[in-house]
């Protein structure tokens, strides 16, 4: 494989004084971002959502490989369907799959099979990793570190939509093979996240926690 062409990269040098100003602006921004699982049923426009996917998109990935396909559905029909199958998934998780521990971990925050958010957000985005590549002929070609570029991906696609004032969930339904048939990817794909994506409904509610301080989460060598 022939290597890349280097070119000058386009980077800016801020002052201290505006590269302090910028991050405490983005931290101020973020820490109040939020999951619900309440959401309004008022359109947003596909623009937002390829604005969302497209920062996504610039995530650092193993080897460039960029193994991530993002199926936006706007659909009703199709996010019934969405719905219906995973809390079918979900009854069994929580209703003996589910290991006590998990369960009790989860009390505290309300979860549980039922699953309007699928219905209710004008979108709901589905992230597919690609456990593999394809080449031109169908044959298999190694991918590396897929997980971690995908779990980069949808950070930054969170922090875009919470950027755009939306709200968003990351949504794990156990098992989420339905998905692939459903929305008809390949099978070197694996569904990884569901993401609704909306505004808050009018009386949306969240959990009363608060999140680890600095102090907590970080070290210094």
């Amino acid at each position: 494989m022939k290597p890349y062409p280097f070119i000058p990269l386009r980077f800016v040098r801020r002052s201290l004084d505006e590269s302090r100003t910028r991050a405490k602006a983005f931290y101020d921004e973020m820490s109040r971002r939020r999951t619900t699982r309440h959401f309004a049923t008022d359109p947003v426009p596909r623009e937002l959502i390829e604005y969302a996917i497209r920062t996504a998109g610039t995530a650092p990935s193993g080897a460039h490989q960029q193994p991530w396909t993002f199926v936006a559905v706007s659909d009703l029909e199709l996010k019934r369907q969405i719905r219906e199958a995973a809390e079918r998934e979900e009854h069994d998780f929580y209703h003996g799959k589910a290991p006590r521990e998990w369960l009790e971990a989860l009390l505290p925050l309300g979860t549980d099979e039922h699953k309007p958010h699928l219905t209710d957000a004008p979108w709901v985005v589905v992230l597919f990793r690609h456990a593999y590549g394809l080449d031109a002929e169908g044959r298999k070609r190694t991918y590396y570190y897929t997980e971690e570029s995908c779990g980069i991906a949808a950070g930054l696609f969170i922090a875009a939509v919470h950027q755009m004032g939306l709200v968003t969930l990351t949504h794990t339904p156990n098992p989420m093979a339905f998905l692939r048939e459903l929305l008809g990817r390949p099978s070197n794909e694996r569904a990884m996240l569901v993401m609704p994506v909306g505004y808050p409904a009018a009386d949306a509610q969240v959990p009363d926690i608060a999140r680890k301080p600095l102090e907590e989460i970080a070290l210094w060598r």
